[in-house]
C-alpha cells in the first residue's frame, strides 16, 4: 500500500510537471504583461501630446509671416460705426418776432421734404395777417405824426416872420423915436416929455420883443421835438411790423435739397404739414448740399491711436448695401468724452469725407466705416 501511495505521488508531479508551471504563476506573469503594454501607451501618448504642444506655435509664426501680396488681412482693418451728414447744410427756425409775444405760428405754405430748391426760392410762409394789419396801422399813425410836424414847422416858420417883422418895426419905431429926440430942444416941454416917452416905450418894446423872440423859439422847437420823437417811434414800430411780415416768409439760404425734422407737435412726434402750429424760434426744417456729404463717427481710446489724417476708407450704407463709397479721415477729435459704461473709458468723435455722389445718399443714415490700418 505504502508502495502504491508512493507511486501514485511520483505519479502525478511529472504530470504537473509537464503541464508547466502551477495554476498561480500563469495569472501573475499575464498581469506583468498587461501591466507594461498600458505604461507603454501611456508614455506613447503623452509624446504625441508634447509634440503637438510644441508645433502649435511654429503654426502661428508662419500664418503671421505671411507675404504682402497675399490676400487682405482683415485684422488691419477697423470698422466704425456712424451717420451721414452735409457738409453745408442751414438750419431753418420757426421766426422770432421783434416787440411781440406770440405763442405759435400757423404754417400756410410749406415745400415738401425731398424737393431740390435754390438759393431765394420760398421754403415756408407763415400767417401773416396780424403783422401786416399792425404794420398798416402803424403806417398810418407815421403819416399822422408826420403831418403834424411838417404843419407845427410850418406854424413855427410864420410865426417867427411874424415876430421878425413885430422886432423890426420896433426896431424903427426906436429909431423915429431917436430922431424925435435930436429936435426936443425946438420942441415944447410937454412934447420933449412925450418924445422921451415914446423913445423909452420903443426901446422896452424891443427889448421885450427880442427876449420873447428867443423864448418863443425854444418853445416851438421843444414842441415839435416831442412830435419828431413820437413821429420816430412810431416809425420803428412801423419797420418791426414789415420786418415781421417779412420774417413770415423764410427762403432758402443755399441751393439743396429739403429735409424735414421731426418735433414735438400737437403731442406726439412728427413732421410739420401746412395747417400746423409751429412755436417760435423751434428748427422744424433743414436745406442741405447733397453733393458734399460726411460721415462722423465715434471710436474708442486704443483705436484712435491707430488713426491718422488723411488714411483711406471704405464707406458702406445700411440702408443700401450695395453701395460702396471711398472716404478720407479729415477730421479727429482733440479731446474724448466720458463713454457709456464707464467713466474711465474715453471715446473720440472722427470724421470722414465721402468721394462722389447718389441721389440715395442723404443725411442721418447709418453707416459702417471701413478703415485700412495700413495705408498710413
Amino acid at each position: 500500500m505504502h508502495s502504491s501511495a508512493a507511486e501514485v505521488t511520483t505519479e502525478s508531479r511529472p504530470v504537473l510537471g509537464q503541464e508547466g508551471t502551477p495554476p498561480e504563476h500563469p495569472a501573475g506573469g499575464g498581469f506583468r504583461s498587461k501591466g507594461r503594454i498600458l505604461v507603454l501607451a501611456l508614455v506613447v501618448g503623452i509624446v504625441l501630446f508634447v509634440g503637438l504642444r510644441v508645433k502649435t506655435p511654429s503654426i502661428k509664426i508662419k500664418n503671421a509671416a505671411l507675404p504682402s501680396n497675399a490676400p487682405a488681412d482683415l485684422s488691419r482693418t477697423l470698422r466704425l460705426k456712424g451717420a451721414t451728414e452735409a457738409v453745408q447744410t442751414r438750419a431753418v427756425l420757426a421766426p422770432l418776432l421783434a416787440g411781440q409775444q406770440v405763442g405759435t405760428l400757423t404754417i400756410t405754405k410749406l415745400t415738401l421734404g425731398g424737393r431740390y430748391v435754390k438759393r431765394g426760392d420760398l421754403l415756408v410762409e407763415f400767417d401773416r395777417q396780424a403783422q401786416i394789419r399792425d404794420s398798416l396801422d402803424k403806417q398810418a399813425e407815421y403819416d399822422k405824426l408826420n403831418g403834424q410836424v411838417l404843419e407845427e414847422l410850418a406854424k413855427e416858420d410864420a410865426a417867427r416872420a411874424k415876430d421878425e417883422t413885430e422886432i423890426k418895426q420896433a426896431e424903427d419905431n426906436l429909431s423915429k423915436a431917436e430922431l424925435e429926440m435930436q429936435k426936443v430942444e425946438t420942441l415944447s416941454r410937454i412934447d420933449a416929455e412925450k418924445a422921451h416917452a415914446t423913445l423909452d416905450e420903443a426901446k422896452t418894446t424891443l427889448q421885450q420883443l427880442r427876449e420873447t423872440f428867443d423864448l418863443k423859439r425854444r418853445a416851438a422847437q421843444a414842441a415839435i421835438r416831442i412830435l419828431e420823437i413820437q413821429r420816430d417811434r412810431t416809425r420803428e414800430t412801423m419797420l418791426h411790423a414789415k420786418a415781421n411780415a417779412e420774417l413770415m416768409q423764410i427762403h432758402s439760404p443755399i441751393d439743396g435739397v429739403v429735409v424735414l425734422n421731426t418735433i414735438w407737435k400737437q403731442g406726439k412726434m412728427g413732421e410739420v404739414q401746412e395747417g400746423d402750429q409751429v412755436r417760435p424760434g423751434v428748427p422744424f426744417m433743414q436745406v442741405v448740399d447733397p453733393s458734399m456729404m460726411e460721415v462722423r463717427a465715434l471710436v474708442n481710446q486704443e483705436d484712435f491711436l491707430s488713426l491718422q489724417i488723411g488714411q483711406a476708407a471704405k464707406v458702406h450704407l445700411d440702408a443700401y448695401p450695395e453701395l460702396v463709397f471711398p472716404g478720407k479721415l479729415e477730421q479727429m477729435a482733440p479731446i474724448g468724452r466720458s463713454g457709456d459704461f464707464s467713466s474711465k473709458l474715453r471715446t473720440f468723435a472722427v470724421v470722414f469725407s465721402i468721394a462722389g455722389n447718389d441721389a440715395r445718399l442723404m443725411p442721418d443714415l447709418s453707416a459702417a466705416v471701413d478703415v485700412d490700418l495700413r495705408a498710413r
